[in-house]
């Protein structure tokens, strides 16, 4: 899989801009604030339907329009396929894959990408949230239908948690406690639960050899890098006293690996839950909060015989965070499972990367990177970068990409996107004028139920002149 081209409208500090990009290494350089990371940031949006720097998608919209504009053509093997987002923020958002509506989750694996950014330094010293989200997001990748299996699941534990809220005033009212309504929303947690965590164990255990391998090149180090799934319901991980690490107890270690194992299996991974849903039910009541299930997991970094968290150096926090970024690029490499994975090879993002790391740490780096299909790394300045990375060059400033001509620039280019009707069968887009997008079925209000104003028109890449 590479991505051949991409096409920006109102996009961060992008007006319009379209750029051909080719397989192997491309160089993004700019000064900070150019938009170097807007523009990686739009290629991993379309992946992921998410940002790795906002939660909402306001901030996505260049100030002064109403609607950002993403597009990509992607080849899997010699078969181009198109994609586009149009990006509201506060409404919903609206898709298109090869030139017909789609929902935006239909987008979620025709393109697969793995960033690295300097956020990232979260994984390895930041809050179990940000483990948390990082195997989710690798497991939705992999398997896009569990994206609406934790919606789905992050419903449910809302709706129960106000269940024993509820719950836990009749208890110290001393008044009779609804426990059927709390078997209801058990049974459902149960089942999707369940799903997450078997999803997340068969992802660690899959995940494990590349971190301990990528964490040596990286790194230089002999140190081993160690991964485990701190499971709720793997009640091995609570049971160690004072500051002992699993590292140091060969026996519970092998214990935790069979665990793991068991807990990929689903039905496995709901019994146990079930079972400690009925051990915590009397504290869960008194508290009025979910105890149990895949939001209270962890994914423990150790170095050595110790926690990477509050242990590592800085340099060996890089070494740990990119190796865990490594290891998801080789997972997803290997994955030949679903529609859109029969070649294997994402996209690989480094934003911003080699100026955090030694002379050494670069070229082990550059060395790895240079196996991939695709690569797209970005530096203010290219001294930041190493000799060996080579491959097309583009610059960027003030949201202008510094690029060779693009086909989509050419009138006689390739039929990326040819007019089209438009996403709702009620708009009607006409050149030159404002296209009218009345809200459909469905379509989400802005927070305080005002309506929307009428999008502008839409521009696309074979509008380009």
């Amino acid at each position: 899989m590479y991505v051949s081209d991409l096409a920006l409208a109102d996009f961060r500090n992008y007006k319009r801009e379209v750029v051909s990009l080719q397989p192997g290494i491309t160089t993004l350089t700019g000064e900070n604030g150019q938009g170097k990371t807007n523009f990686v940031e739009a290629i991993s949006y379309l992946a992921t339907l998410a940002s790795h720097r906002v939660s909402t998608d306001n901030a996505l919209i260049r100030q002064g329009a109403t609607a950002g504009v993403i597009q990509a053509k992607v080849f899997h093997g010699d078969s181009p396929t198109t994609v586009e987002v149009e990006i509201y923020g506060g409404r919903a958002n609206r898709a298109r894959i090869n030139r017909g509506a789609a929902k935006p989750a239909d987008l979620v694996g025709i393109i697969r990408v793995v960033l690295f950014a300097p956020e990232d330094l979260e994984l390895v010293q930041g809050d179990p949230a940000t483990r948390r989200h990082f195997l989710d997001d690798l497991m939705v990748q992999l398997r896009p239908r569990l994206a609406g299996i934790k919606a789905e699941y992050n419903k449910v534990l809302q709706q129960r948690a106000a269940v024993l809220r509820h719950a836990s005033g009749q208890f110290k009212r001393a008044a009779a406690v609804d426990h059927a309504m709390i078997d209801v929303f058990d049974d459902q947690l149960i089942r999707l639960g369940a799903q997450i965590v078997a999803a997340r164990a068969e992802i660690v255990s899959r995940l494990r050899p590349f971190v301990e391998d990528f964490y040596r090149q990286v790194s230089g180090s002999p140190s081993l890098a160690r991964i485990d799934y701190k499971a709720n319901l793997n009640r091995s991980f609570f049971s160690l006293p004072g500051p002992e690490r699993i590292s140091e107890n060969p026996q519970l270690q092998a214990e935790i690996e069979v665990n793991d194992n068991a807990l990929q299996d689903v039905a496995g991974a709901a019994e146990r839950m079930r079972a400690l849903l009925a051990a915590r039910r009397e504290q869960e009541i008194e508290r009025g909060i979910n105890l149990v299930g895949p939001q209270r997991d962890d994914l423990q970094l150790s170095l050595g015989t110790l926690p990477a968290k509050g242990y590592a150096s800085h340099g060996e926090s890089w070494s740990f965070a990119l190796a865990l970024r490594l290891a998801e690029w080789q997972v997803l490499r290997a994955d030949e499972s679903g529609e859109w994975a029969d070649d294997g090879e994402p996209l690989l993002i480094l934003d911003d990367v080699f100026a955090e790391l030694d002379s050494r740490r670069r070229e082990r780096l550059a060395k790895i990177v240079s196996q991939a299909g695709q690569v797209l790394v970005t530096a203010a300045v290219g001294d930041d970068l190493p000799e060996s990375l080579t491959g097309q060059r583009l610059g960027v400033q003030a949201g202008v990409i510094v690029k060779p001509p693009s086909s989509f620039d050419s009138p006689h280019g390739p039929d990326f996107l040819a007019p089209q009707a438009p996403i709702s069968d009620n708009s009607v887009a006409v050149p030159g004028q404002a296209a009218e997008v009345p809200a459909a079925d469905g379509v989400e209000e802005s927070a305080d139920g005002a309506a929307e104003p009428a999008a502008q028109k839409v521009w696309r890449a074979d509008d380009a002149e």
